[in-house]
This record gives structure tokens, sequence and C-alpha cells, in this order.
């Protein structure tokens, strides 16, 4: 790991994990087509630090709504306890419930963890996972603005947005695009969608974060010499994921993912070419040897 490797994966997940492009698919073909990435600990443990950079971002980025939501839990805690109940749930205590119930279908992909993790080397499934988020966000810029938000939507409709965060831990299905496509077409305003994607995200990135480090103790450890990439990779993916959720935000608001949708078939047609390229010079490889 160089401190450029690090600079360009950091520029990569901050940029990739907000803007509806898929992180994993492209940290995938960066790692296994480009050869911009490490092995075994190394690997695992600075893939943690980038999703805490941009999970810093995001708390920057949604402070004001993150704060209401932890004083809301306690005053949720008090009233529990004092056997309250205020006449009119709180708009702050509703989002907890939502995120919470959303996050709910994560835990049917821990039987199959091994599994989707498997996928992260598959570059051929990874292209063709961009190009389902291609045709996905094709078809959200055609569904009108809903009306519903954090008092109205259903339990019904933050299910389904928290399937669709199930099937993005994929590699290549974007986590942010699946979510906010999900929420558009359960009927979600636009910027409600990109702000309860944004949210639901938290727990989310957390759970993984958790299980991932257990996966780096078990590999043994990392290299402290590394250190100094791995703080670059950490500043930089906050950096531009910040920046990426601004973006995001204002693309939505106007109700247009047509260029990312078009990058995404792009660079899944792309990856799946170069897949069968890589396939088939090794194929001549081992033939000639």
């Amino acid at each position: 790991m160089t401190i450029l490797n690090a600079l360009l994966l950091g520029i990569i997940q901050g940029v990739a994990e907000f803007l509806p492009i898929s992180s994993s698919g492209h940290l995938s073909i960066a790692q296994n087509l480009l050869g911009l990435g490490m092995e075994g600990a190394d690997d695992v443990f600075f893939d943690v630090l980038l999703h805490l950079g941009t999970l810093a971002a995001v708390f920057v980025a949604y402070w004001a709504d993150i704060k209401e939501m932890v004083l809301e839990f306690f005053r949720m805690l008090s009233d529990l306890t004092g056997g309250n109940s205020p006449q009119r749930v709180p708009s702050a205590r509703r989002m907890i419930l939502l995120i919470v119930i959303g996050t709910l279908p994560l835990f049917l992909v821990l039987p199959v963890k091994k599994l989707v993790e498997g996928l992260y080397s598959n570059t051929f499934f990874v292209g063709g996972a961009l190009l389902i988020t291609g045709l996905l966000l094709f078809f959200c810029d055609r569904v009108r603005n809903g009306r519903k938000n954090a008092r109205t939507a259903t339990i019904a409709d933050v299910l389904l947005v928290g399937v669709g965060q199930a099937v993005a831990t994929c590699p290549g299905i974007s986590r942010s695009g699946m979510t906010i496509c999900v929420g558009c077409f359960r009927g979600f305003e636009r910027k409600f969608a990109v702000r309860f994607a944004f949210l639901l995200s938290i727990p989310a990135v957390l759970g993984a974060n958790i299980l991932q480090i257990k996966d780096v103790v078990e590999a043994g450890g990392i290299d402290v010499k590394l250190l100094p990439a791995y703080i670059l990779g950490v500043i930089v993916a906050a950096a531009a994921g910040y920046l990426s959720i601004r973006l995001v935000r204002m693309v939505a608001d106007k109700g247009r993912f047509g260029a990312f949708a078009y990058y995404c078939l792009a660079a899944g047609a792309i990856t799946v070419i170069l897949s069968f390229l890589k396939f088939f010079n090794v194929l001549w490889y081992k033939a000639a040897v």
C-alpha cells in the first residue's frame, strides 16, 4: 500500500459511497482489475477505515438531524420509564423507529455473508450489478416526485427500502442508489428519500465495520508502518464523501439521476469487457506455458 494508492482508494470510496454508483463495485474494480489493493488483514482494515471516513461525512452533513434523534432517544426513554405518552409522536422519534425498522432486513444477509463477500473478487458479477444500478437510476428519473415523508411513510415502505439496502450489500449495487430509488418508487419526497437513505446508512456501516474488525483481529492485526497511508485515506474519503452528499442532495432536488445512470451502464459494460479480456489473457498465458 503506497500513499498514492491510499489517496486514490480514499477518493473512490468517498465519491462512490454516496453518489449512486456503488463504492464496493468501484473498489473491487480498482483492486481486482487495476491492482490498487492490499492483501489479508491490511486490505480488510483499510476498507473499515475508509467506511468510517465516509460515515464521518454523514455525521457532518446531517448533524442537526442526528443530534435531534439522539436527544429524542433519551426523551423516549424518559417517557417509557415515566409512563408518559405524547399525544403526537415527535418527527425525530418516528424517524428513529423508521431507521430501526429499515435496518432489520440486513440481518437476512448474515447467513450468506461469506457468499456475498466472495462476490467482491468476481468482476463479472460487479459489472452486471453496475448495469442493474444504472437501469434502476434510469427508471427512477421517470417517477413523479412523491409526497411521503417521515410522518406519512409506512412500515411497508421502510421495510422495502431496507430490503433494497440488504440487496445492495452485493458489490456493484449502489446502496445509496438502491435505497433512494426504492424510496422514490414507494412515493417518498425526493428530499426525504435522500435524507432517509443516508441516515439509514449509519447503523448499516457501523454494523458492517464491527464484523470486519473481528475479521482483522482473526487475520493477525495490522501493519503499523501503513499508518500514514491509513490516515490519508480516511481524511480523503471523509472530504470526498461530504462533497458527494451535497451533490446528491442537489441532484435529487432536480430529480435528475440520468448522468449517474448512464455512467453506471457504461462502467458496467466496460467492467464486463475488461473481465473477459483478463480471463482470456489468463487462458492464453496458461496455454502458452
